[in-house]
């Protein structure tokens, strides 16, 4: 098996393929093919003919790399202008977003708990704001829980999400090792995990239902 890839892996570069399109072509390794085909001279035409597709390739990457810089400059416009649009945030913004945000992501089973995930620190930081502000909870009742895939550093996750939420470390659960097809592939598309904000208050889990019972009313939905 090994000498037909040889033999096929040297035929190409006698032709003037170079080595990266020969490991294309083929599926061969980069290093096995720069052994085999090492000792071939390659001809004044297929070298010069190497080096126009390199410089082609090159001039193609600097246009695209242009075009990605003007399309991100064009979506930055926007972003500034609508950013423009929010203005002056008011307490009452603050009390609206957070019912918003838990009705979308809070916990509405335990009765007693009022419980809220997210892996975005900024949704974190504006729930806390939220907690602190508008529910004016009590510090020592925040409890922090971390949900993590078990391949991942979790004393930097659990340092992350203190410094974001603001709860002490000693006021966290254990961590929870999540383990599942994604951790086993060792993918880190949420290096931190997800932050679970914790309060153990029935009047506020049922003021929370009350606000958002009062927004269906509003709008009549």
């Amino acid at each position: 098996m090994k000498l037909q890839e040889k033999k096929l892996a040297r035929k190409l570069r006698k032709r003037g393929y170079s080595i990266k399109e020969i490991c294309k072509k083929t599926g061969l390794a980069k290093s096995s093919v720069s052994l085999w085909v090492r000792d071939i001279e390659l001809t004044i035409k297929q070298k010069q003919r190497l080096s126009e597709r390199g410089i082609r390739k090159e001039v193609i990457e600097k246009q695209r790399a242009t075009r990605l810089q003007r399309e991100n400059a064009r979506r930055q416009i926007i972003i500034d202008k609508a950013k423009k649009n929010i203005g002056y945030l008011l307490k009452r913004d603050l009390f609206l977003m957070g019912i918003i945000l838990y009705w979308a992501e809070g916990s509405k089973t335990q009765r007693g708990v009022v419980k809220f995930s997210n892996s975005d620190p900024k949704i974190i930081k504006l729930m806390m704001l939220f907690f602190n502000k508008i529910c004016r909870v009590s510090k020592r009742k925040f409890r922090g829980y971390i949900h993590i895939h078990p391949h991942l550093n979790v004393r930097k996750a659990e340092n992350y999400w203190s410094s974001i939420s603001g709860i002490p470390l000693n006021q966290f659960y254990k961590t929870y090792l999540k383990v599942n097809r994604a951790s086993k592939n060792k993918k880190n598309s949420l290096p931190f995990g997800t932050f679970d904000i914790n309060i153990c208050d029935t009047k506020l889990f049922l003021k929370i239902q009350g606000w958002r019972e009062g927004i269906c009313k509003a709008f009549k939905i």
